[in-house]
C-alpha cells in the first residue's frame, strides 16, 4: 500500500443515488452468497424517510438493485445491525422513535418499535445494538441513557443514567455484553458498566480538529493519540483537520496476529473534509479515498473485511475493495 495515498490494488466504484444517505451498514449475507446493504435515507424532492435493503455483488460491484423499502415516520438519526448471521437486527432511531426489523429474504417482514417521545424528550443522538441484537442503548441531547431489551414480539426498556440536562449525549457504542461507551458535547467520553449503576464507571476528555485517540483501559492516565494536531511528535500523522464523524476498528490488516497486545488495533476513520482513511499507532496514516465533500457514513463488511462502503455527502455511494 502506498503511504497517504490510494492502494494500488484497491478498487473504488461510485454509485450514484438521487436521495441523501445519513447512514448505511452492511447486513450479514442472509441467503448463501448474497451481500446486501441497508441505506437509511431522505427524499428532498417528498421530504420522506425510508430504510432500503439493496443487494451488492462482487461480480458488479457498481449497481446497487433495490430489493425492499420500509418509510419511516421522520428522518433516521441513527443505523445500525447486529451481526448474528443466524438472526441479523436492523436497529433505527428517528427524531423521537427506535425502529427495530427483522430482514428476511433481504425484505423487512417484521418490525417493533418504542413508542414517541418514551426514551427521550427531545432527538435521539444515537441508537446502537449488542452483537447478538438482545440489548440496544440509546443516548439523547436531554442527557438521558436508556437500555432497551429485544423479545420475540415487543421491546422493553429502562433509563440506566438520568443527567437532567447537564450533559447532551450524541455517540454510544457497545463494547461487551456489560459495558458500552458515550460520547457527549465537550469532547467528553464516558464509560459505563451495567455492574456499576448511577454514573460512568470511567471519563475521559477528547478532542476535536481530526484527532483521533484510544484509551487503554488498564492504564488510563493518558491518552494514545492515532491521528491528529493534539501532540506535536504527532503532526506528521494528521489526515483530516476537520471533524471525525465515524471510527472502526480495521481487520484488514495483516500484521493484526503478530501485534503486541499493548499496541491499539489499526482503526478506519472517514471525516467532514472527505477522508477515508486507515490509521495505526505508531506509523503513517493510509489515504484509501479523498472527496471534495463530506464522507459521512462508511462500513466494513465482517464477513469479508477487504469490502467497505461509505456514503458521500453529494447523494453518493462509494464501494471499495480491497485486495
Amino acid at each position: 500500500m502506498a503511504v497517504n495515498g490510494t492502494p494500488e490494488t484497491l478498487q473504488v466504484h461510485r454509485l450514484p443515488l438521487s436521495k441523501y444517505i445519513n447512514a448505511l451498514r452492511w447486513l450479514p449475507p442472509l441467503p448463501a452468497f448474497d451481500r446486501f446493504v441497508v441505506l437509511a435515507v431522505f427524499d428532498s424532492n417528498s421530504n420522506s424517510s425510508s430504510i432500503e435493503i439493496h443487494s451488492l455483488t462482487r461480480s458488479n460491484p457498481s449497481n446497487l438493485t433495490l430489493q425492499s423499502s420500509w418509510s419511516s415516520p421522520s428522518r433516521i438519526s441513527s443505523l445500525k445491525v447486529s451481526q448474528t448471521l443466524h438472526k441479523p437486527l436492523i436497529a433505527a432511531s428517528t427524531f423521537s422513535d427506535v425502529l427495530l426489523a427483522d430482514p428476511v429474504d433481504a425484505s423487512i417482514e417484521s418490525e417493533v418499535s418504542v413508542r414517541e417521545k418514551t426514551l427521550h424528550v427531545g432527538p435521539i443522538s444515537c441508537f446502537d445494538v449488542q452483537e447478538n441484537g438482545s440489548e440496544c442503548v440509546s443516548v439523547g441531547e436531554d442527557g438521558r441513557v436508556n437500555l432497551v431489551s429485544v423479545g420475540n414480539s415487543n421491546l422493553s426498556h429502562r433509563r440506566f443514567f438520568d443527567s437532567n440536562g447537564l450533559v447532551s449525549y450524541t455517540a454510544a457504542k457497545w463494547a461487551s455484553p456489560m459495558e458500552f461507551g458515550t460520547g457527549g458535547l465537550g469532547f467528553s467520553l464516558q464509560w459505563w458498566d451495567q455492574r456499576k449503576p448511577g454514573g460512568p464507571a470511567s471519563q475521559f476528555k477528547g478532542g476535536s480538529s481530526g484527532t483521533v485517540f484510544a484509551w487503554d483501559l488498564r492504564w488510563q492516565q493518558q491518552p494514545i493519540v492515532l491521528s491528529g494536531v493534539a501532540a506535536a511528535e504527532f503532526q506528521s500523522h494528521s489526515l483530516s483537520e476537520s471533524e471525525i464523524w465515524e471510527v472502526q476498528y480495521d481487520s484488514y490488516s495483516s500484521n493484526i496476529g503478530n501485534m503486541s497486545t499493548s499496541r491499539v488495533l489499526p482503526v478506519m476513520i472517514c471525516s467532514e473534509d472527505g477522508i477515508l482513511a486507515v490509521v495505526e499507532q505508531g506509523e503513517e496514516p493510509i489515504k484509501l479515498l479523498a472527496q471534495p465533500c463530506a464522507i459521512n457514513s462508511f462500513d466494513i463488511d465482517r464477513q469479508n473485511p477487504l469490502d467497505v462502503i461509505c456514503s458521500l455527502e453529494w447523494e453518493a455511494i462509494a464501494n471499495l475493495m480491497r485486495a
